[in-house]
């Protein structure tokens, strides 16, 4: 069996994943292909996540590829979660993921609606559906307060989980919106206020072609293997959220190959892919809460030492703020108080590399200017730094 130790997979990041200086993109896109496709539930993610791997890192960019070129399009697709991807990957991720995703939304909000018990219904959802895209094929763009406030139908109130311990009452307008978005019909537009900003308005759009999942499911691999590959089976499960039987189906279609893991695990890389890679300079990132960099993995124990874990993730597995030296997570960052970033090392890499974290720290600084960005998922060394 081929070996490929840790060392290895940290070049591999550095390189691939675009985080060394000599690897770095021109193109948002480019970035986004290079991962696979960048995590999307915090709007700022996708720009620090980017701007982190850009020769030449700035909002704009980052902008024009959502918004203006359209190039790069949002799908709540792998584990339930919002991605941001190339226009290339979109059409299969929604083919071995969104679809499904879509299909359990609409099911959910059709068990909320019968159980609310005032006949609305699959007829009721189908109408309000028509009404606002109807509101936004008039419009071109709107909120979710504009959509509510010219749709009467999207005030309704409902009892989520009646006579259960979480019985609570909600307005079907921000869940009849997801239904939509998953399924591809609207997207997310530019948000109220700046690019950190969640508050999304949304236009019209129209869904991907459909096409095989079983052929979708196995490209998806192959991507993710070429991304972070070598892997284990577990993690490319655990990425996709797939079942066991559709992973294993997708890794026996490419014909992986076996390679040994210095954790003793047994990874799969593409057949074509198990040459050792040259070594990089050194170097160093700092990387937003749920960068594709830590979350591509179950098992990260070649990139996070255990006991950094507490300090970086929240109850929930969700990484905060990263600092990286050479392929390893050797810390956390957050924004100070005066805006400026604040980074503490959780490993001791020397003088050198604390040089690099403080020019990648500027480097980050410049762009940034004068936005604030709270992590939607807070960590407990994010929140102690940014007090």
């Amino acid at each position: 069996m081929y070996r490929i130790d840790d060392e290895q997979r940290r070049i591999r990041i550095g390189r691939r994943h675009l985080l060394a200086p000599s690897a770095r993109a021109s193109s948002v896109v480019a970035v986004a292909d290079a991962v696979v496709a960048l995590h999307a539930t915090d709007a700022a993610t996708v720009y620090l996540s980017a701007c982190a791997r850009l020769t030449a890192p700035g909002v704009g960019a980052v902008e024009q590829a959502l918004y203006e070129d359209v190039s790069l399009v949002r799908l709540l697709s792998m584990r339930n979660t919002l991605f941001t991807m190339s226009r290339a990957v979109a059409p299969v991720v929604d083919a071995s993921n969104a679809r499904l995703v879509a299909a359990k939304e609409r099911q959910r909000l059709l068990t909320h609606l019968r159980e609310d018990g005032n006949g609305l219904d699959e007829r009721w959802l189908a109408e309000v559906e028509r009404q606002t895209l109807a509101v936004l094929a008039s419009r071109g763009r709107a909120t979710g307060s504009e959509l509510s406030a010219a749709v009467p139908a999207l005030r309704t109130k409902i009892t989520v989980f009646p006579g259960k311990k979480q019985e609570t009452v909600q307005g079907v307008a921000s869940r009849v919106i997801r239904v939509l978005a998953a399924d591809g019909r609207i997207r997310r537009d530019r948000p109220r206020g700046s690019w950190t900003s969640s508050q999304f308005r949304w236009t019209v759009s129209e869904p991907w072609p459909a096409s095989d999942p079983v052929q979708a499911r196995v490209e998806v691999a192959r991507r993710w293997l070429h991304a972070y590959g070598p892997a284990t089976e577990g993690d490319l499960k655990w990425w996709t959220g797939w079942g066991i039987r559709e992973t294993r189906n997708a890794l026996a279609a490419l014909a992986p190959e076996k390679a040994l893991l210095d954790s003793g695990a047994v990874g799969w890389v593409l057949p074509d892919d198990l040459a050792d890679e040259p070594s990089l300079e050194p170097w160093a990132a700092l990387l937003p809460g749920l960068d594709p960099s830590a979350m591509g993995w179950a098992d990260r124990g070649f990139q996070l030492p255990p006991d950094h874990r507490s300090a970086l993730f929240d109850r929930a597995g969700n990484v905060g703020p990263t600092v990286w030296f050479n392929g390893q997570i050797v810390g956390g960052w957050a924004q100070g108080a005066g805006g400026e970033p604040v980074w503490r090392l959780l490993s001791d890499v020397g003088r050198e590399a604390s040089q690099l974290i403080a020019t990648e720290a500027a480097r980050m600084s410049a762009w940034i200017g004068d936005a604030r960005i709270t992590p939607r998922f807070r960590t407990p060394l994010e929140r102690e730094l940014s007090a």
